[in-house]
């Protein structure tokens, strides 16, 4: 009997489940729409600071003053980096656009724990760190900024590798990446592995 009211109770969840769909709503669609806009003007922003420099110089051009044909060694420094950190900002709002599909909530694969600007802002944050620190012309504004742009981008990689929940073992709940160089320790998932093999061995033996 109670093996009958179970399976009753698995057939109705799983029925419930597949008629329900996740149906989008008018909040989704517009978020999606704001995102795409949003990115598209982040990108269009970013055009001129990475590819025409020099087209700032006659958008900010003013009646009366002396025309400029050539940006000072720090106006391109900024812009350059500026530019970065919008496509950055711009690749994030499209990797976050909410989900407007209509699978089942089953068949959808949840996202990855974390920050929306973790991956797209460590990327640009390396760039900029590289850039920076060959870059002699702005004085110890480069290594500043080559500094903090790679304090960033290295905890963000750490930061994704490391707290990702992938990296879980299903079977022994431990932390995949302790088992590798330089994270030799008896919390490691290799030796959490061997326990749990062993401990199935001697049960199979009792």
């Amino acid at each position: 009997m109670d093996e009958i009211e179970l399976n009753d109770l698995s057939t109705d969840r799983q029925s419930q489940h597949s008629i329900a769909p996740s149906a989008p709503g008018p909040a989704s669609e517009s978020v999606s729409s704001w995102a795409w806009s949003a990115a598209a003007v982040l990108v269009i922003a970013s055009t001129p600071l990475l590819l025409f420099p020099r087209f700032l110089l006659f958008l900010a051009e003013s009646n009366g003053a002396e025309r400029r044909t050539t940006l000072t060694a720090l106006e391109s420094f900024l812009a350059l980096h500026t530019g970065i950190l919008l496509v950055a900002m711009a690749i994030a709002l499209v990797l976050n656009i909410p989900s407007t599909s209509d699978l089942p909530v089953d068949m959808k694969q949840p996202r990855a724990p974390g920050h929306p600007l973790l991956w797209p802002l460590s990327g640009a944050c390396a760039i900029i760190a590289l850039i920076s620190y060959n870059t002699a012309s702005v004085g110890p504004l480069s290594l500043l900024l080559s500094t903090g742009a790679g304090v960033i981008a290295l905890w963000g990689f750490w930061a994704i590798m490391f707290e990702s929940s992938s990296s879980i073992s299903k079977k022994t709940g431990a932390d995949k990446h302790t088992s590798r160089f330089l994270f030799w320790n008896k919390a490691a998932a290799s030796a959490q592995k061997k326990q749990w093999k062993k401990a199935q061995a001697e049960r199979k033996q009792q």
